[in-house]
Formats: C-alpha cells, structure tokens, sequence
C-alpha cells in the first residue's frame, strides 16, 4: 500500500539578524494540511518578526507527543481536546494554550460497500483505532449512544495504518480517521468510506487539534507570540486560500500530491481564527460528558485544564 503521507521532520528557521527565541513543537502526525498555520507562518515570516525560531518534530508514535511536552522534551505538542481530559487523570500535567483546529475531525470510518450502515452494525464486529484510550473513549461512547455494548466490538490497536487496515479487511471499521484525510485516501483507490461523526452519534463537539505545553514550566509570552504569528497565517489562509495552498505545498515536493490537495480544501475552513481564544463551557461541557458515561471519577474545571496565555502579556 503506497503511503500517501511522507513522514517530514522540518526545521523551521531563518538567518536571524540577533538571537532568537528557540521553541520545539511536536505535531501529531506527519506534516500535512492539517498543520497549515505553522508552516506558512514560517514561510511568511511570522515567526522570525516575533523573534521565533521553530523547530518542527513528527512523532514516532502517534501516541508521543503528550508525553514528549509533559517529560519537557518539547515545549508544544500538537494534540486533541479529549486526549487532554483522559491525560489529565495520568499526572502529565499539561494544559491547553491554544487551538489549531476547532471543529471535530474524527470519525468512525468504515467500507461504504460493506454490512455497516450503521454504529449499531458494529456489535460483533472488530473495529481499528490508533491512538489508545482516546479512540477508545470515542468509540464507546458512540457504540453505546446506539444501543451496543462496547464488549460487544472487538478493538485493535492499528497504529497508523487507519485506511490500509479498513481496505484490506483487517477491520470492520476504523475509529480516529480524521474525515479529510481516510475518506479522500480512500476514494483515490476506488474504495466508497461511510462516516460516523462523533458530535453527532452521542459525543459533544470538541476542538480536535490543541497546542499543549506543561504546566509548570510553560512561557506564556513566548507562547502568545508562537500563537499570533499562527493567527496571522490563518487570516492569510482564510483571505486567500489557493495561494496560501501553494505556499503551503511549495515547501516540500513529498506533500503535493493529490491526497493533500483534496484533503487542504476540507481543511481549511476549520482552522481556529483565533488560536489563543478560550471556550470554557466547551472543556466543562466534556467533563461532564466523561463523567456520565463513566470514563471518569470526578470533573476537573475548564480553569484546570486550559490557559489564555495572552492574559498573562502585557498590551
């Protein structure tokens, strides 16, 4: 099966004129549309005007970065806003600083041509997921919203072949798709995906992809400068979204293929416009959401689990 995304670890910097400030972030995947505001705020030069020099890191594991930024190996990681609410039970010690992404992207994804046409079809059947304990989460939640027992579905850890694994038959279904990418990997080799969206089988809407940093050692201003050089991309990408594609794309000949072109124009409309902005009934709402379906003891309040950097920055 030819990988469609190339696995890309980038140093993002530019010949300073004076020493700048160094920061490491850990995306969650390898680079792709998804992470448009940070590559084009380097390409733009945003960085560099607030006295940035980013250092990009894809992970290993999709389930490294947390735990890269919680031992203080990076000072960002890319991560997903229900990832935070289970790793703030594990001692970690993170907290959202900002928003890269701010609608759900997951979904349940299976083959359009198959027995599934709907979550209850899943009882007695195994269904894929790459990231432990939050797919996992996700899925029972939607199996149990349909009436299914989560014993009931048998649940494999695939790692990062989410598609091939779906295609070959591995699986039944795969949990953690994110709907801009395994949909369109799949049409490109002829293979119809239906999907099953979280926010609309049981789970509240979430931001899917958040910076998290440590708590206790975390720089905010430095942070709120990383955050405003995004904002400004994304305020480019929304203004002007080819031309930023092609900036985006002009970056490395591995990421322009006809995967990541479909799958920009799916993602661009879903970047968070203001990346420092804090929803506090959104966190709560998930809390409380956990907490009945008893994946957790006790809530933990939203001013626990997020930070607004920018309050911390003098104006």
């Amino acid at each position: 099966m030819k990988h469609f995304l190339a696995a890309l670890t980038l140093t993002l910097t530019t010949t300073p004129a004076f020493a700048q400030d160094k920061m490491t972030i850990m995306l969650d995947w390898f680079v792709n549309p998804n992470h448009g505001p940070i590559i084009i705020a380097q390409e733009k030069g945003y960085f560099a005007e607030a006295n940035l020099e980013i250092e990009v890191i894809t992970p290993a594991d999709p389930n490294d970065p947390p735990r890269m930024a919680a031992a203080g190996r990076v000072d960002l990681a890319v991560s997903y806003q229900p990832e935070l609410h289970l790793n703030a039970r594990d001692g970690l010690g993170l907290v959202r600083v900002g928003t890269l992404i701010e609608t759900p992207m997951t979904c349940l994804v299976v083959r359009g041509d198959g027995p599934v046409e709907s979550v209850a079809d899943l009882a007695g059947r195994k269904v894929g997921f790459a990231v432990a304990g939050l797919q996992e989460m996700l899925l029972d939640a939607m199996l149990l919203h349909n009436g299914v027992d989560p014993s009931e579905v048998e649940q494999i850890n695939i790692g990062w072949s989410i598609s091939p694994a779906l295609m070959s038959g591995q699986v039944d279904g795969v949990i953690g798709a994110f709907r801009n990418f395994e949909l369109n990997q799949m049409d490109l080799e002829g293979i119809e995906g239906r999907c099953f969206y979280p926010e609309a089988e049981g789970v509240p809407s979430y931001d899917e992809l958040i910076y998290v940093a440590r708590a206790d050692t975390l720089e905010p201003e430095k942070i709120a400068r990383f955050l405003q050089a995004t904002e400004r991309a994304v305020a480019d990408i929304l203004n002007d979204p080819q031309g930023m594609a092609e900036v985006f794309f002009s970056t490395s000949a591995e990421l322009r293929n006809e995967l990541n072109v479909r799958a920009w124009a799916d993602t661009w409309p879903r970047f968070a416009s203001r990346p420092a902005a804090v929803d506090h009934g959104r966190y709560n709402r998930f809390e409380a959401f956990l907490l009945d379906q008893g994946s957790i003891d006790a809530l933990i309040p939203a001013s626990d689990l997020v930070v607004d950097v920018t309050a911390a920055v003098p104006e």
